[in-house]
């Protein structure tokens, strides 16, 4: 037995779907902190935020094709332009949650140099841009996945908001 069938043994079904987007995001969160510490120790060592939202949104496609493909792949009641637009428009609100840590870290309490180290500061950007501000985008991105984006098809069918490609047929006589 495999790992991976030991968890789903383990694993009730209704939380599979909850680790798979802990897995996506936990990789995509990689991405995000790789492309981060790599900009803002180099090109743009005077600019944490600008690097920070480079390496979310590289962070977010990669997230989008591995949610849809994986993570919610049971899951889809809209035309893909359509959803994949609600993807984004409720990442770029998931983006100003991340942020959000980080400027007030910068620009409200003023954690930068010259007033403290420069270790002091890349931890301090580290942990507001890449901890607690992806904690908090991460909680508002799963809660909109589930409730606009990715919707569950029984639900999207009772709410009409499934888009078949196939015209209906009038029933003759009526």
């Amino acid at each position: 037995m495999t790992l991976l069938d030991r968890v789903r043994a383990v694993l009730p079904e209704k939380y599979r779907q909850f680790a798979k987007f802990l897995i996506v995001g936990g990789t995509t969160w990689i991405i995000d902190s790789g492309i981060f510490l790599l900009l803002s120790h180099t090109v743009l060592m005077s600019k944490p935020l600008t690097a920070k939202l480079i390496a979310v949104l590289v962070a977010m496609i990669i997230n989008y094709v591995l949610n849809r493909e994986w993570s919610f792949s049971q899951r889809g009641g809209r035309e893909r332009h359509h959803e994949a637009m609600l993807f984004f428009l409720f990442n770029g609100i998931g983006l100003g949650l991340n942020l959000l840590p980080l400027g007030l870290s910068l620009y409200v309490f003023g954690l930068n140099t010259p007033e403290y180290t420069q270790q002091f500061v890349s931890i301090s950007n580290f942990v507001a841009g890449n901890i607690i501000g992806t904690i908090i985008a991460m909680a508002f991105r799963y809660w909109a996945y589930k409730k606009w984006v990715f919707l569950d098809l029984s639900t999207a069918e009772q709410d009409g908001v499934v888009q078949d490609e196939t015209p209906k047929a009038k029933p003759a006589g009526l």
